[in-house]
C-alpha cells in the first residue's frame, strides 16, 4: 500500500501542479478577459439575480430547479472540508500571503465559472421528465455542433467516467470518513454506527430524486454557512484587535514573505501563489465541471442569469467563507501552535476562542459541510450515470455510493491513499472540460453579447428517451 500511495502521490502532483495549475489559471484569465470581466460589470446584477426575490415564493416546474435552489446546490457542493482544513493546509504551507493569491484565483475562477454555467443551460437536455446538464452534454453537443463530434463524444465520456469515480465513489468516501472523524472525537460514537447513519440519511435525500435534493439543499446550505459565519464572526470580535496586524500579514506575505519573520521564514511567494492559487481553484471548483451539473437544470430566462448566479457562488464559497477560516486562524496565531496541521489548525482555532466547546461547534460545522457536499457530489455523478447508461443504471449507482459511505466512516490506516485517489481523479476530470470550454469559448461571447442587448433568448432544449434522441433546432 505505501508503494503505490507514492506512485498515485508522485503522478497526482505532476498532474496538479505545475500543469493544471497553469492551465485552470489560464483559463480563468482567458475568459475574464475575452468576455469583458463579467465578475466586475455584472456582479450587481448577479447579487440582484442570486438574493432579489430570496422571500418571493417561486415555484420552478417538477423537471428543473429555481435559480436559488441550483446555486444552493452548487455550493453544497463546493462548500466542503476543503474551507476548513484546506484554507489551513494553505496557510501552513504557503504563509498568510497565501491567501491573497486564493483571492486572485476566486476572481480569475468566475470568469471560467461563468462560462461553464452558461454553456450547462444552453446544452441541457430533458431525459424522462427531468432536465439534466453539464459538462458530458455540452462537449458532446457542443463540439457536434461544431463539426467535432468525435472530439465532443470521446471527452464527454471520458469526464463523465472521471466525476462519477472522483466525486460520486471516491470523494464520498472521504467525506463521510471526514464526518465520522469528527463526530467520533467529539462523542465517541462508533464509527460504523456514524457511517450507517449517514447513509441512510443521505440515501432518504438521493431517493427523492432532483426535487427532493433542490429542497435539501435550498434549507440546509444557508444554515450551514451563516452557521460557520456566525462563530468566525464571534472570534474576530474578540481578538478584533489582531485583525489589521492579520491582514497586514496577508498583503504582506503575498509579495515579501520573509518581511514577516517569525513563524513565517522560510515561506516564498511562490508558495503562497502556489498554495493559495490551488486552495482557491479547488475550493469554488471553477473549471473542474462539477458545479455545471447543478445551474444547468435551473430555471431561468437566459442561460447569462444562471452565469451570473455561478459568479455569486464564488464569492460565497472563496471570498467569504474560506476567508472567514483564514482569518480566525491568523487572529488566534493558530498557524503558529506546534504539531497542527489542516483541519486541526483551524479546530485550534475554535478552542482558543470558544474551549472544548469549539471542538464540537466544529465537529458540527464539520458534519454539515461534508454532508451536504455528499449530497451534491452524488447529484453531479447521478447525472453523468444518466449520461452513460440512462436510468437503469441509478440503483446500481446509488448502492455503489451508500457502500462507499459506509466503507469511508470506517477507514482509519489508509486514508492518504483515498485522498490521493480523489485528487488524481479530480484532476483528471479537469482537461477534457477545459479543452471544451476553450473550444465552445465563442458561444458563451455571443449569448453574454446577445444579453446585454437584450435580445431574447429561444431555448432549444434536447428531448432524451431511453431509447432515442430528438435534437429541437
Amino acid at each position: 500500500m505505501e508503494k503505490l500511495t507514492e506512485v498515485i502521490s508522485t503522478v497526482s502532483s505532476y498532474i496538479t501542479f505545475p500543469l493544471l495549475f497553469v492551465l485552470l489559471v489560464s483559463t480563468g484569465i482567458i475568459f475574464s478577459v475575452y468576455l469583458g470581466f463579467p465578475q466586475v460589470s455584472k456582479m450587481g446584477r448577479g447579487l440582484k439575480d442570486t438574493f432579489g426575490g430570496l422571500f418571493k415564493k417561486k415555484e420552478s416546474d417538477e423537471s428543473s430547479m429555481s435559480s436559488f435552489q441550483a446555486l444552493a446546490t452548487a455550493i453544497a457542493a463546493q462548500v466542503g472540508t476543503g474551507n476548513v482544513a484546506g484554507v489551513a493546509t494553505a496557510i501552513m504551507m504557503g504563509g498568510p500571503g497565501a491567501i491573497f493569491w486564493m483571492w486572485v484565483s476566486a476572481f480569475l475562477g468566475m470568469g471560467t465559472i461563468f462560462a461553464e454555467a452558461v454553456l450547462a443551460q444552453k446544452y441541457r437536455e430533458k431525459r424522462d421528465g427531468e432536465y439534466v446538464g453539464g459538462p458530458a452534454y455540452y462537449l458532446s453537443r457542443g463540439l457536434s455542433s461544431m463539426g467535432k463530434p468525435g472530439l465532443g463524444k470521446f471527452l464527454a465520456g471520458f469526464f463523465s467516467v472521471a466525476i462519477i469515480i472522483a466525486l460520486g465513489f471516491v470523494g464520498n468516501l472521504v467525506q463521510s470518513n471526514s464526518i465520522s472523524s469528527a463526530v467520533n472525537k467529539a462523542t465517541g460514537l462508533n464509527p460504523l454506527m456514524i457511517g450507517i447513519i449517514i447513509a441512510v440519511c443521505a440515501a432518504l435525500v438521493f431517493m427523492g430524486g432532483m426535487k427532493r435534493i433542490a429542497s435539501f439543499a435550498e434549507l440546509v446550505v444557508p444554515f450551514m454557512a451563516l452557521l460557520y459565519i456566525a462563530g468566525a464572526l464571534v472570534i474576530m470580535i474578540m481578538f478584533r484587535g489582531h485583525i489589521i496586524p492579520a491582514l497586514r500579514e496577508i498583503f504582506v506575505g503575498a509579495f515579501n514573505p520573509a518581511a514577516l519573520g517569525g513563524g513565517i521564514t522560510g515561506a516564498t511567494v511562490a508558495a503562497a501563489m502556489r498554495f493559495g492559487v490551488s486552495r482557491g481553484l479547488f475550493s469554488n471548483e471553477a473549471g473542474m465541471g462539477s458545479t455545471p451539473h447543478a445551474h444547468a437544470v435551473a430555471d431561468v430566462k437566459h442561460p447569462v442569469e444562471q452565469g451570473l448566479v455561478a459568479i455569486v457562488g464564488v464569492l460565497i464559497d472563496t471570498i467569504v467563507v474560506c476567508t472567514a477560516t483564514a482569518m480566525i486562524v491568523l487572529v488566534t496565531k493558530s498557524n503558529e501552535a506546534p504539531g497542527l496541521a489542516g483541519a486541526l489548525v483551524t479546530q485550534n482555532a475554535f478552542q482558543v476562542a470558544f474551549g472544548p466547546a469549539g471542538s464540537v461547534f466544529l465537529a458540527v460545522c464539520l458534519s454539515f459541510f461534508a454532508f451536504t457536499t455528499i449530497v451534491g457530489w452524488y447529484y453531479f455523478g447521478e447525472t453523468n450515470i444518466k449520461y452513460l447508461f440512462g436510468r437503469k443504471g441509478l440503483l446500481p449507482y446509488r448502492f455503489i455510493v451508500i457502500v462507499f459511505i459506509i466503507i469511508g466512516s470506517m477507514l482509519t490506516r489508509e486514508v492518504d491513499l483515498v485522498w490521493l485517489t480523489a485528487d488524481l481523479f479530480n484532476g483528471i476530470m479537469v482537461f477534457p472540460n477545459l479543452i471544451g470550454l476553450l473550444f465552445l469559448a465563442s458561444q458563451v461571447k455571443k449569448l453574454l453579447t446577445g444579453f446585454n442587448r437584450g435580445e431574447p433568448y429561444v431555448k432549444r432544449d434536447a428531448v432524451v428517451t431511453e431509447k432515442e434522441t430528438i435534437t429541437i433546432e
